[in-house]
């Protein structure tokens, strides 16, 4: 068969209650040139013989079979294997809505610059018992441009992993995905942004975004909040001395105990820390891990410092930013939130 526009890359693990579900959401796409490359990585329930079945028929679906090893060597192993120009993520828990595919191309073929393309997403989980989890996809579906994406990618991985397009070049220019105690997309992200690829979404919900129980990202430490902050130290203190003067001082906004374990991180990524900013009267004056805690009013004027907001508390964030930028601080020239 000739090769397809898009490769749609699903690693499949124990997934028999829903792969059908996400190779059908394909099967129904408006855009009819695309592969599926199915990586069962390794089952024990009968989602094998789920997807053999599928394969029959359906052959734009192609199965690798492969020991059970994790997440990103199945991942890479659907790589290798894609001929598309364009590769798609999707997990086999997750739907991809009948117009993602040719919106995300069509959106990528008209910005030639842009190297990943993500969407919106809905959030296919109960909002009432998962409501940090629908918080999250809220707040991801607002950073969006590649000038938004570049200005939050040390807040959080700014993609919902799934909901992506992007250009197969980008793998041969600068690598796929990476083992380690870390999460495999945000590092992903991280490398490339690093590397100028720009990254944007597509203004519409084309993923429909589920949260069952069993999700990596609920049940494996590499996608715990600490892992995070590991992975984003060395991409952050890079990011600094490239980017803030060698002179200026940089403090952290936030002086609480798991902020200070955060910083710790960067530390040892080779980012001097000079001082904590925080609102609570308790903690202002007071000498923690060698340096001094002030109150945002004691800031010093924009020119002698740089803030890190490791504040992550709904409202804190917003509250530091006010109080900046009346002091007439410019978001990423002068300070920059991490957390």
């Amino acid at each position: 068969m000739p090769a397809p526009k898009v490769s749609v890359l699903m690693p499949v693990w124990n997934a028999a209650a829903t792969v059908a579900r996400a190779v059908a959401s394909v099967r129904g796409q408006t855009s009819a040139d695309w592969e599926i490359i199915a990586v069962d990585d390794g089952s024990t329930d009968a989602t094998p013989a789920i997807l053999r079945e599928l394969a029959h028929a359906e052959p734009r679906l192609q199965v690798i079979t492969r020991a059970h090893e994790g997440l990103v060597p199945a991942l890479n192993t659907g790589l290798a294997a894609a001929r598309g120009e364009f590769i798609a993520r999707l997990d086999a828990d997750d739907e991809a809505l009948p117009e993602r595919l040719a919106a995300q191309v069509e959106f990528l073929r008209a910005q030639p610059e842009l190297g990943v393309a993500g969407s919106l997403v809905e959030f296919g989980g109960d909002t009432q018992a998962a409501a940090g989890y629908a918080w999250h996809v809220a707040w991801l579906n607002t950073v969006r441009t590649p000038e938004e994406i570049a200005l939050n990618q040390f807040v959080e991985a700014p993609f919902a992993h799934p909901s992506v397009m992007f250009r197969r070049e980008l793998i041969t220019r600068h690598g796929g995905y990476r083992d380690g105690d870390f999460p495999e997309d945000y590092e992903l992200w991280l490398r490339w942004l690093e590397a100028g690829v720009r990254m944007a979404k597509v203004p519409r919900v084309l993923l429909r975004w589920h949260d069952p129980p069993g999700r990596l990202s609920r049940t494996d430490p590499r996608y715990d909040t600490e892992a995070f902050f590991r992975c984003k130290a060395g991409f952050l203190a890079r990011w600094l001395r490239a980017h803030v003067a060698p002179e200026r001082r940089v403090l952290v906004w936030g002086a609480g105990r798991p902020t200070r374990r955060r910083v710790d991180w960067l530390r040892r990524a080779g980012t001097e820390v000079s001082g904590y900013v925080d609102i609570d009267p308790r903690k202002v004056g007071r000498r923690l891990d060698g340096v001094s805690v002030i109150s945002a009013p004691q800031i010093p004027a924009r020119e002698a410092v740089f803030v890190l907001g490791y504040v992550a508390a709904r409202g804190a964030r917003d509250l530091a930013r006010a109080h900046l930028t009346q002091r007439g601080f410019v978001e990423e020239a002068d300070f920059l939130f991490a957390a």
